[in-house]
């Protein structure tokens, strides 16, 4: 089948997804936004999610168990922690009708695949990570284009078959993604450095900072500017992360003792003052750094901010969010910082996307503001 009678076939398909959070909201809403009105069973244990997306239209019925509509479905969406999806997977195997494609959303891939392969008679499955999400969780921030841009991994099982994986590739490219399809061992050690030691290191430093904090938290108090910046993700939410880390410990664990060698001669260069060592640890970073696709969203969602070289008066803020609003930009947070020593810029505005944040740039600039890129 080409791919144009693949798209018709999504429009007729009847689709279930388990787990009505930020993904599973937003796949919902992004399907229904790309091929219109569609048959969409959902199974969540929050009645106020299902209760609000029934009212929105972003889906057609809610559950909070398995039934026929989800076991009817041709394509079934797992939305859960890891350990849920292989519960999930264990329920609905040799329950669903023939041909039915089974895929997820979470962090890790190789335990899941494993268990998909060790099944008898395997269900098609297709593992599925979206490389994009938010600090914030619930069906509430979810939205039809948070697929757009983001890398899209997907990882097939013994049993996914070569329609199938073109036919999800197809499907993560019509809600905006971009589809990568990799072997789940490689996507696990992937993850594990570029998002979960990060996770890890960024929440070490928090609590370093904690330990260490003066009695009356001079260190909190200044705790802004690249701080705040690196130690972002460590706010994301500790239940998730704890089983993440937990289904990933293998890869984790080798990456975080490759950091810790890593830091262990950063430590030496600077015990005997190595300037060169030094300021080849800095330029090798900074390079590799440097040579990153900004225009792609990856593991550890992006952040859309610019800072604003204002002085001191009365109305400034005013003036500012009305030039944008004006403009039907949308303001997501602004505030002011105190603590800014290696950037420029004391207002720092918060958008929503890439595109508002060029525009606000442009906008800003031409009216006289001095704004920048964070």
């Amino acid at each position: 089948m080409d791919k144009n009678n693949m798209q018709t076939e999504f429009k007729k398909f009847k689709y279930a997804i388990i787990g009505l959070g930020l993904i599973g909201g937003s796949i919902a809403k992004a399907l229904n936004y790309r091929f219109g009105k569609l048959d969409i069973s959902v199974i969540d244990n929050n009645p106020d999610s299902i209760n609000t997306a029934l009212k929105e239209g972003s889906i057609t019925r809610g559950f909070t168990y398995i039934n026929e509509y989800i076991l009817d479905s041709d394509l079934i969406f797992l939305c859960t922690p890891v350990k849920h999806t292989i519960e999930y997977i264990e329920k609905l195997h040799k329950k669903t009708k023939p041909g039915t494609i089974i895929t997820d959303v979470g962090s890790t891939k190789e335990e899941i695949i494993h268990f998909v392969n060790n099944l008898p008679d395997p269900p098609c499955f297709i593992g599925g990570h979206p490389m994009a999400g938010s600090e914030k969780a619930g069906y509430r921030f979810s939205s039809a284009h948070l697929f757009e841009n983001a890398y899209y991994i997907l990882t097939p099982s013994k049993s996914s078959g070569e329609y199938s994986i073109e036919l999800m590739k197809k499907l993560v490219s019509e809600i905006g993604g971009i589809p990568i399809v990799m072997d789940s061992s490689v996507h696990d050690k992937a993850a594990a450095g570029i998002s979960h030691v990060p996770h890890v290191i960024a929440s070490a430093l928090v609590n370093m900072v904690k330990k260490i904090d003066f009695p009356d938290g001079k260190m909190r108090m200044l705790a802004a500017g690249g701080f705040k910046d690196i130690t972002r993700i460590a706010s994301s939410n500790p239940e998730l992360w704890q089983n993440i880390v937990i289904s990933n410990k293998h890869y984790i664990k080798e990456i975080l003792m490759a950091f810790a060698e890593e830091i262990k001669e950063f430590i030496e260069h600077l015990e005997f003052s190595n300037y060169k060592e030094i300021l080849d640890f800095f330029s090798s970073a900074k390079d590799y750094r440097d040579s990153f696709d900004v225009m792609r969203r990856g593991l550890i969602s992006p952040v859309y901010e610019i800072t604003i070289d204002v002085a001191d008066r009365p109305g400034v803020i005013g003036e500012i969010a009305t030039i944008l609003g004006n403009n039907n930009i949308n303001i997501k947070n602004i505030n002011v910082t105190h603590s800014r020593e290696f950037e420029q810029g004391c207002i720092i505005i918060s958008l929503p996307d890439n595109e508002s944040l060029e525009l606000s740039l442009k906008l800003l600039n031409s009216c006289g503001f001095k704004a920048y890129k964070r």
